[in-house]
């Protein structure tokens, strides 16, 4: 079982990367019920958050802590359904429609403003879902290295559906780490490491698995998400919108050329880096952040 201080044993090397001198805030775990499902969720500072972030699938909340350490801003990182501490679904849907109802019943409970709602890949896809839900508490939406326009081919070689679709269980986190960095994910071993230990538990017989419910699912056989649905949802809002991409992430020039065709108002932010620039690249995304966050005032 991992302690709060070990949750946050990174947080010094977090702040490293983004080159943050001033003292660490204070960040706790706040939970929110919604439809009979614990979400979890990291609040970081005491004060009502004006950000809140949602991660890719298969990955957690402190994915974002090192780019929440260098905005430096009150934040709110979701743990979305199936994922990190909150509660897997019995009927394993975790689409971007479903994960709006979870994401709105967080908002209603854990802020009291209109954020900036960041969401990356599948976490990017249900933030557009949860602005068109419930505009009035999304001041903003910045998506990261995802549009709706972006499509998993089952029969295509697929580094994380490849690597998702491994054993269910692993002798130790050691074991995990050495096959993720075959698979060239994280900027380093020491990187990966991290993200495993916080994206695993210890079972009782002494094996290591992945806390989220897609390690544990045919991801093949999931429901999926409606494109067109989420374009008219994304054309819908009336609030800005920024689309942050890794100039090595999913998007390519058609995906971007598509994305402008439905918001030729939208701006665009390439990052050189790839589909997780959280972790990646978190000092040039925080300052495309602060620069999206400035250009909507």
């Amino acid at each position: 079982m991992t302690t709060v201080t070990e949750e946050f044993q990174f947080l010094p090397q977090d702040a490293a990367l983004v080159s943050r001198s001033a003292h660490l805030p204070h960040v706790r775990r706040k939970n929110a019920t919604v439809g009979g499902l614990n979400i979890s969720t990291l609040h970081w500072t005491n004060e009502p958050p004006q950000y809140t972030f949602l991660h890719g699938a298969g990955l957690n909340a402190h994915t974002w802590d090192a780019t929440i350490l260098g905005l430096n801003r009150p934040a709110l990182a979701v743990d979305l359904p199936g994922h990190g501490d909150s509660d897997w679904r019995e009927d394993a849907d975790y689409r971007p429609i479903t994960n709006a109802a979870a994401i709105g019943g967080v908002l209603d409970q854990l802020t009291s403003g209109p954020q900036i709602l960041v969401g990356q890949s599948l976490g990017g896809l249900s933030a557009i879902a949860a602005a068109h839900r419930q505009p009035q508490q999304v001041r903003s939406l910045v998506l990261v290295d995802i549009t709706p326009g972006v499509q998993i081919d089952p029969k295509a070689p697929n580094p994380v559906k490849d690597f998702l679709a491994g054993p269910r269980q692993y002798p130790s986190r050691e074991a995990i780490v050495e096959r993720a960095l075959t698979f060239g994910f994280g900027p380093d071993r020491e990187a990966v490491a991290r993200g495993v230990y916080l994206n695993t538990r210890v079972t009782p017989d002494g094996q290591v698995e992945f806390k989220h419910h897609l390690a544990h699912l045919d991801l093949f056989k999931l429901p999926t998400h409606d494109p067109l649905d989420l374009w008219a949802s994304l054309q819908d809002l009336t609030i800005p919108v920024a689309l942050v991409y890794g100039t090595q992430g999913f998007l390519n020039s058609s995906h971007l050329t598509e994305f402008q065709r439905y918001l030729p108002d939208a701006a665009l932010y390439p990052i050189k880096g790839g589909h997780n620039l959280q972790e990646d690249t978190p000092s040039a995304l925080t300052q495309a952040l602060k620069d999206i966050e400035r250009s909507a005032l």
